[in-house]
């Protein structure tokens, strides 16, 4: 499943995702945005990792907060960025 976010006033996000068994499985995250340090995409992509398919973008973006460590720096995105994308993957994936 794909699914893109552009964040007003910032960058592109986009998110690859399977689902198997109701859980996000294969999480990538991508996207024109800028993370400090480069490391915090691992991080991104492993608390979104086996989550529940069913997941709303404010549990979400609060799984992908908590992962962070307080000097990670975000240029172009944010958390709720990364949620919307994830749901978008996931509700066009629904519709295929």
């Amino acid at each position: 499943m794909h699914g893109e976010y552009k964040m007003p006033g910032g960058k592109l996000v986009v998110i690859d995702l399977e689902v198997h068994v109701g859980h996000l499985r294969q999480v990538q995250v991508s996207g024109d945005f800028f993370l400090e340090p480069d490391s915090a995409l691992h991080s991104i992509n492993a608390a979104l990792e086996g989550q529940p398919a069913t997941a709303d973008e404010a549990t979400l973006a609060n799984v992908i907060q908590q992962a962070l460590a307080a000097d990670v720096l975000m240029y172009g995105i944010s958390p709720e960025a990364i949620a919307v994308a994830v749901r978008r993957a996931l509700h066009q994936g629904a519709e295929a």
